[in-house]
């Protein structure tokens, strides 16, 4: 018998997030996740007529393809997995991970050429453009100790964010989409000499309400790429090819990055200088998740946070593009309650939110004590 927590993730993804339907093809991709959970998504998936496809996956073992891997060979394993993403319907990508650096030591050359074969032609292609599909984290012991929590709290910790009403959730967030695509210009305020203005008029905004990512909780945009001007420190810490970053801080100029710093600061601009795109921003978004509090170095988490904001130097998403490309994408936050420092988002000089809480009463439905 299955934790009955299990058995509801499952049905959330496969009936709410994926939406199955009688005849469709689903693909489980489970990445160092319990067998117990997979085998729920594959009995769930058939009980909603759907055909599920299973395919298990290590970091250990993508570690190892990675160290050794050529241009020949990533460029056969992404023919033989966009043949697969390109039959299915549906994707759910249940990602554990055992050792969050796992990756650290793969030179970023190595990387890059995951990225440019796999993630670019599978992942960015055809899974997100062509399939219906979720991403979710699985609760490891290593992300109990980055949110500094025993495994047992941190499991209930999981299983309350990723199950919470996101329906609800879907209806409060309408006014906000309203009024981000009614903004033209945008200032943040925030810790430390956070002061940064650009504009996101005439760019779509998108409501994230549990049918892409589990957990999920926020409204996305992408900021008119020349528009950005000023400073943001980032007061989130975030792994980006196994590597930790604290205090990032970066200044712009008519949108590029054109100065950063942080705790890894040859790694953080190594990764800036991947390509032209890479010091632009390609996506903007406010988040509100009641149940995500504080950081854990798991993005999906993290960018989630109640009373925060995500930046992103890198690729813009088909749905609010800002015409940004680049091989790299990478959410980096900053949290604007009390505790974290505080902060303001104003958009058109009308303050929207001051720390970490919407003031305008129309968004007032996104603040955690009406979500939970």
């Amino acid at each position: 018998m299955t934790d009955p927590r299990i058995d509801k993730l499952a049905d959330l993804l496969i009936n709410y997030a994926c939406a199955v339907k009688p005849g469709e093809h689903i693909l489980i991709e489970a990445i160092d996740v319990p067998h117990a959970f997979t085998k729920s998504l594959v009995r769930t998936a058939a009980e909603a007529g759907g055909r599920p496809l299973v395919s298990l996956k290590s970091n250990e073992v993508l570690r190892s393809l990675m160290l050794s891997g050529t241009q020949e060979q990533w460029d056969v394993i992404a023919d033989v997995e966009r043949a697969q993403m390109e039959r299915v319907q549906c994707y759910i990508g249940a990602r554990g991970n055992p050792n969050v650096s796992e990756l650290s030591d793969v030179p970023a050359a190595q990387q890059k050429l995951y990225e440019q074969t796999v993630w670019k032609r599978v992942h960015h292609d055809i899974r997100i453009k062509k399939t219906r599909w979720v991403v979710l984290r699985w609760p490891d012991p290593s992300m109990a100790q980055m949110a500094e929590m025993s495994t047992e709290a941190f499991e209930d910790y999981y299983f309350n964010v990723c199950t919470l009403d996101y329906a609800k959730m879907s209806r409060a967030m309408q006014p906000l989409k309203a009024f981000m695509e009614k903004t033209d210009k945008v200032r943040l305020k925030g810790p430390r000499d956070t002061d940064l203005t650009f504009s996101i008029k005439g760019i779509p905004a998108i409501p994230c309400d549990g049918r892409v990512n589990i957990p999920d909780g926020e409204v996305f945009t992408a900021p008119v790429r020349d528009s950005v001007n000023g400073v943001i420190h980032f007061n989130a810490p975030t792994i980006y090819r196994g590597t930790t970053h604290n205090d990032i801080r970066l200044t712009f100029k008519n949108g590029k990055i054109v100065e950063a710093t942080s705790t890894a600061t040859d790694k953080l601009n190594e990764v800036l200088n991947s390509d032209e795109g890479a010091r632009y921003v390609g996506e903007f978004a406010i988040g509100f998740n009641p149940y995500c509090t504080k950081p854990m170095k798991d993005i999906l988490f993290d960018e989630k946070i109640a009373g925060s904001i995500h930046f992103t130097p890198g690729s813009c998403y088909d749905e609010a593009s800002n015409g940004n490309k680049s091989d790299i994408h990478w959410d980096m936050v900053m949290m604007q309650t009390p505790e974290a420092g505080g902060g303001e988002i104003w958009f058109d000089d009308k303050l929207i939110r001051k720390e970490g809480r919407f003031v305008v009463p129309e968004l007032q439905g996104l603040n955690p004590e009406n979500l939970k």
